[in-house]
C-alpha cells in the first residue's frame, strides 16, 4: 500500500485531538515554567503534574485500550508531549515510558508482561526508563558492552554501565539494552530486560547538567544484577527487533517536545517585540527583529507538519515511518533552536535574565540537536536510505 493510499490524519487536528490539546495545555499551564524550575531547586520529580494528567488518562493515550490506555496512538501522545512543552513543562519521561517502553511492550511483550507492565504504563501508574547509551559506545549501539549471561539458577546476570539515562529518579524500572554473552564468552545480539530500580547490584550516579528540565540524567551501574526469564522482552539475544520498534516513537516524541518549546519561545518573543518600544515605536516594526521571528515561525510549522506525518505513518504501520521520524526529529530540533535563539535576540539583554525564562529553554532545546540521535546521524540516514548514497560510516 502506498503512502498516498493510507487513510492518514488530516493536516489540522480533528475535534477530539483539539480537545486533547486544549485540556493538556490548560492543566499544564496551571503549573507552568515556575513549577519546572522549582523541581530542580527542591530536588524532586514532577509527581503532581504527572499524576494529575495520568488520572485523566493523558499519559498513556498511545497504549491499547485493553491495557488501560487511550488507544489513540503516537499522534495523540505526540500532541500531549507538544502541549506539555508549550506550557513550560517538557517531560522526558513521557518519551521513555509510554513512547519507547510502551510501544515495545505493545508489539513484543508476552501477555504476562503486558499485564505486569503495560497496563501500568497505560494508566500512568507505572513508569519505565530506557537504558541504551554507554560511555564507550555513543551513537554506535552495535558496540554496546553491557552483557547478559545465563546463570546457574535458570535466570540471567546483568553487568555493565549506561550513561545519560533520563528520569530514573521517578521510574519504577529501567528497560535495559544488553548483549547476550554466549557460552564461548563472546557477545551476541542485543537483549532487552526490565530491571527494578531498587534491584540489588543496581546503582546510579546523577550527571550534573546545564539543562534545567524536570528530569535528571544518570549514569547506571549493573554488577551481576539477577534477572528472571520473564523480564526479557523478545528472549535471550532477541531484542534487536523490539529495540528498533522503540526508536521511531522516541524520535517522534523528541520532535514534539522541540516544537512545543519552540512555540512557547516564539510566542514570548513575538509578544515582547510587540510591546517593547524603542525610538517611539515597537521593536517589531523593525525588520531586523521581525524577520528572524518570521523565519522561525515558518521553520516551526514545517517541523510540526513533519512530526504529524511521522506519527501518522507510525500509527498506520506504513513504510516510510522511519524516514519521516528521523526527518521530523531533525527539523524540529533545528526549528526549536531557531525559535529560542531568535526570541532571546529579540529580548536583547533581557533574553539572558532568569525572570524571562528563555535561558531555561535554551539548553533543553539545544540538546535535541545531539540527542536522542545526532543531526549528523540523521543526515547519514537520509543520505543512505532516502537518496541511495553510499554508507559513510
Amino acid at each position: 500500500m502506498s503512502t498516498l493510499e493510507l487513510n492518514l490524519h488530516p493536516i489540522l487536528p480533528d475535534a477530539e485531538e483539539q480537545m486533547l490539546r486544549e485540556t493538556v495545555y490548560a492543566i499544564t499551564s496551571s503549573y507552568g515554567q515556575a513549577y519546572t524550575r522549582s523541581l530542580r531547586e527542591e530536588d524532586r520529580p514532577p509527581t503532581e503534574l504527572w499524576d494529575e494528567l495520568a488520572g485523566k488518562g493523558y499519559m498513556g493515550v498511545n497504549i491499547p485500550e485493553e491495557y488501560g490506555g487511550g488507544g489513540l496512538g503516537m499522534l495523540a501522545l505526540s500532541a500531549v508531549g507538544e502541549e506539555l512543552a508549550a506550557a513550560g513543562c517538557p517531560l522526558l519521561l513521557i518519551v521513555v515510558s509510554p513512547a519507547i517502553a510502551g510501544s515495545i511492550l505493545t508489539k513484543h511483550g508476552t501477555e504476562e508482561q503486558k499485564e505486569r507492565w503495560l497496563r501500568g504504563i497505560g494508566d500512568g501508574t507505572t513508569k519505565l526508563a530506557f537504558g541504551i547509551t554507554e560511555p564507550d559506545a555513543g551513537t554506535n549501539s552495535h558496540n554496546l558492552s553491557t552483557s547478559l549471561k545465563p546463570s546457574e539458577d535458570g535466570g540471567y546476570l546483568l553487568t555493565g554501565q549506561k550513561t545519560y539515562i533520563s528520569g530514573v529518579e521517578d521510574a519504577d524500572a529501567v528497560l535495559v539494552v544488553a548483549r547476550g554473552r554466549n557460552d564461548d564468552g563472546s557477545l551476541g545480539l542485543p537483549s532487552l530486560v526490565i530491571v527494578d530500580v531498587d534491584a540489588p547490584g543496581f546503582t546510579r550516579q546523577e550527571i550534573p547538567m546545564a539543562v534545567k528540565g524536570a528530569d535528571k540524567q544518570w549514569t547506571l551501574f549493573f554488577e551481576n544484577v539477577e534477572v528472571e526469564e520473564e523480564r526479557l522482552i523478545g528472549g535471550f539475544n532477541g531484542g534487536l527487533g523490539p529495540i528498533f520498534d522503540g526508536l521511531n516513537p522516541e524520535r517522534i516524541m523528541g520532535a514534539a517536545i522541540s516544537t512545543g518549546v519552540g512555540r512557547r519561545a516564539l510566542d514570548q518573543g513575538a509578544q515582547y517585540a510587540r510591546e517593547r518600544e524603542v525610538w517611539g515605536k515597537p521593536i517589531a516594526t523593525h525588520q531586523g527583529v521581525a524577520h528572524p521571528l518570521a523565519e522561525s515561525k515558518i521553520e516551526l510549522e514545517l517541523a510540526r507538519l513533519m512530526t504529524r506525518k511521522a506519527a501518522s505513518l507510525y500509527d498506520a504501520g506504513a513504510k516510510g515511518a522511519g524516514e519521516a521520524s528521523n526527518m521530523a526529529k531533525y527539523a524540529a530540533a533545528e526549528a526549536g533552536i531557531s525559535c529560542v535563539d531568535n526570541a532571546i535576540q529579540a529580548h536583547g539583554g533581557n533574553g539572558f535574565a532568569l525572570e524571562y525564562g528563555l535561558t531555561d529553554m535554551y539548553w533543553g532545546v539545544r540538546v535535541a540537536r545531539t540527542a536522542p540521535v545526532s543531526r549528523e546521524m540523521v543526515l547519514n540516514y537520509v543520505a543512505e536510505h532516502s537518496l541511495g548514497l553510499p554508507k559513510s560510516y
